[in-house]
């Protein structure tokens, strides 16, 4: 008896489904080029929203040795259009490690509601790869802190057979909002050479991670759209990356995404387990699951605007908003196709 695996069932009409799906995001990639695509200047800061700034504070200085830069109250109708909210106020603090540069959100209102019970798999999951010079320093770091392991078991060592990120170590925790971060070791000949220079044990930031349901999608968006490229990726699959992600049978696409300056963006697309959550419709900028990565571009406002909607993401801001330091200049909030939040800072050129 032939015996089917369910993965090869039907395989001539997946075939021609994603032949048809990759069709679709080939004219979705043409239209946004041809609708006046932008060109990248830089990646980051990153937002994440936390619901009590100074303990944020306190962690990400004590325990990962982030520097605070400045901390200002913001509100105002400029913010309320940004959001497409009304009576935005918030405190944010901006902290830098290394070359990189984060920021911390505290809303007073509207209050957001707090991070959700989750997996490594379900699409609203962000992370920051915070790059360490000594994985086994570093850890030993987090565990004198009782900080929360988001892996199962300690910093795992990815495997010779995945050429592409073998002798990479990492390890997932959490904050104390629960969001996702990672710290990351990479060996000589891996990863920016910076990383392999001399300095602190904690040195800064390689990239944020997203999971994607689909890494072509995503792909027709934040390059497309974005104008980012393609700097590298790796399928991972095995006991290592199970226990990194500690989700059972993690089978991960992977796919990294930069501009010219800041961090990368880091596609994870679960080829298996397929029982991620999508992210909620209703998800606001205040809940503690929404990040927003902030994207410097340069190109025509109106146009990325049309673009964005083509390529399957969301506009939450009210319109385009004139930059106060610079009115030739445009913000814009948007979801990008699975939800995730991006700032987008347009120069006009």
């Amino acid at each position: 008896m032939k015996i089917q695996h369910p993965l090869f069932r039907n395989v001539p009409g997946l075939i021609w489904r994603r032949a048809a799906m990759l069709a679709g995001l080939a004219i979705v990639v043409l239209h946004c080029a041809a609708a006046g695509a932008a060109r990248p200047d830089s990646v980051g800061p990153v937002t994440i929203s936390v619901s009590n700034l100074e303990r944020s504070i306190d962690f990400y200085t004590k325990v990962l040795d982030f520097r605070l830069l400045a901390k200002e109250q913001q509100s105002g109708a400029t913010l309320d259009r940004l959001q497409g909210r009304s009576g935005v106020s918030r405190q944010v603090a901006r902290l830098q490690l290394g070359t990189e540069i984060i920021e911390l959100a505290a809303y007073q209102t509207p209050r957001g509601r707090p991070y959700p019970e989750s997996r490594s798999n379900d699409r609203w999951f962000q992370h920051l790869a915070i790059v360490v010079r000594d994985m086994d320093q570093a850890y030993l770091r987090l565990q004198a802190a009782h900080v929360q392991a988001a892996s199962a078991g300690g910093p795992q060592t990815l495997p010779l057979s995945n050429p592409a990120a073998a002798g990479i170590r990492a390890f997932y925790f959490r904050d104390p909002d629960n969001h996702y971060l990672e710290i990351i070791y990479f060996p000589a000949g891996k990863g920016d050479p910076r990383w392999q220079e001399p300095g602190p044990l904690f040195a800064g930031i390689d990239h944020t991670a997203i999971v994607v349901s689909d890494s072509e999608r995503s792909a027709a968006f934040y390059t497309g759209v974005l104008g980012l490229n393609r700097a590298g990726g790796s399928e991972n699959i095995g006991p290592e990356q199970e226990r990194l992600n500690n989700v059972v049978g993690a089978h991960l696409r992977i796919s990294t995404y930069r501009s010219p300056s800041g961090p990368g963006i880091e596609f994870l697309q679960y080829l298996e387990p397929r029982d991620g959550r999508p992210t909620p419709a209703d998800l606001t900028p205040s809940d503690l699951a929404s990040w927003q990565t902030i994207v410097q571009l340069e190109g025509d406002p109106e146009k990325i605007f049309g673009a964005i909607q083509a390529a399957g993401g969301k506009v939450l801001s009210a319109g385009l908003v004139q930059d106060s330091a610079s009115p030739s200049n445009s913000e814009l909030l948007v979801q990008d196709p699975d939800g995730h939040g991006l700032l987008l800072h347009i120069k006009r050129r």
